[in-house]
């Protein structure tokens, strides 16, 4: 290292010194924004002023943080997104609507990517270790590129798992739920009034969903405009055309108690044929070992007599 550099990081070293030392000595002065603004949404509403939701909304903790979080928080976020940005085509609107339906609600969209952006790193990293341990500079940069591919989309199959096997949880349910509802119905019971006997006696992922519908009632949402909502976030469209029925009985007032049994008829011969799809490929899969253990035997005992034959040898 020549002398110029030293001195070049001689005095980095000194302006990060005298930093922290003056952040301890005097720190700096909290904001009072923060503290004062969900306070004052009353007063703008009542101005005629829109509400700042999302300077009320709790922010990321890389804004929030520690010194490092703040300094290194938003350039890690930018190449998040612009890793997502190729990994994945989604908006962040659909992406936080795959994470719902995905069951990571929760989870928000930065920290999803800033997750995606670990994985990638990691992998990448597993990758050019290897290489550099089996010495090769050309296998430590391919198998770099595969870490990072593969950690780059862990998440994303991570999701798109989740997202299917809660559709396939929804379908499960769905069949008993549809025959509860349309038994309350028969007794006299409204849509809003079955659902909640539904939803006081149940759980799972159907009855959490009109849970959520009972609760944007109770919030002051129309009914039918709450039913058409959680219609919207599901996953499962089967479940999606049983909350659109409801909101249908909830504005017609009509009696939706035959359709829900025959949405049960549909969900039940659905699900007949994917189990019989599903053992039918169980089946081939269990013929693979088979083949690949008899195929070798039977071509030998059919290209053994060849030499023989063409040769005369014995």
């Amino acid at each position: 290292m020549s002398i110029d550099a030293r001195m070049v990081l001689a005095a980095l070293l000194a302006g990060v010194a005298v930093a922290g030392l003056a952040a301890l000595l005097v720190p700096p002065t909290p904001r009072l924004a923060g503290r004062v603004r969900p306070y004052t949404q009353v007063a703008r509403a009542r101005l005629g002023r829109t509400a700042d939701a999302p300077a009320v909304a709790e922010p990321e903790p890389w804004l929030t943080g520690t010194s490092l979080q703040r300094l290194f928080g938003p350039p890690l976020a930018g190449l998040a997104g612009g890793l997502a940005r190729v990994v994945d085509a989604r908006s962040d609107e659909g992406l936080h609507l795959d994470l719902r339906r995905a069951g990571y609600g929760e989870l928000s969209v930065e920290a999803y990517r800033m997750r995606q952006l670990g994985a990638s790193a990691l992998g990448a990293a597993a990758g050019v270790g290897l290489g550099v341990a089996l010495s090769s500079a050309v296998l430590a940069l391919v198998l770099g590129g595969l870490g990072l591919v593969v950690g780059a989309t862990r998440w994303r199959s991570r999701l798109d798992a989740g997202i299917r096997t809660r559709r396939e949880r929804t379908r499960i349910e769905l069949y008993t739920v549809n025959q509860l509802l349309a038994m309350h119905l028969k007794t006299g019971g409204g849509p809003i009034q079955a659902t909640q006997r539904i939803v006081a006696r149940g759980s799972g992922i159907v009855v959490d969903e009109l849970g959520e519908g009972l609760r944007l009632i109770a919030g002051g949402m129309a009914p039918s405009d709450a039913f058409a909502r959680i219609a919207a976030l599901t996953a499962e469209p089967q479940a999606a055309r049983t909350y659109s029925l409801l909101a249908a009985g909830a504005e017609r007032g009509v009696d939706v108690a035959a359709a829900l049994l025959a949405f049960s008829e549909d969900i039940r011969d659905g699900r007949r044929e994917d189990l019989h799809r599903a053992a039918t490929r169980r089946r081939a899969t269990m013929l693979v070992p088979i083949i690949a253990l008899l195929a070798p035997v039977m071509l030998l005992l059919v290209l053994a007599p060849i030499p023989s034959m063409v040769f005369g040898l014995h």
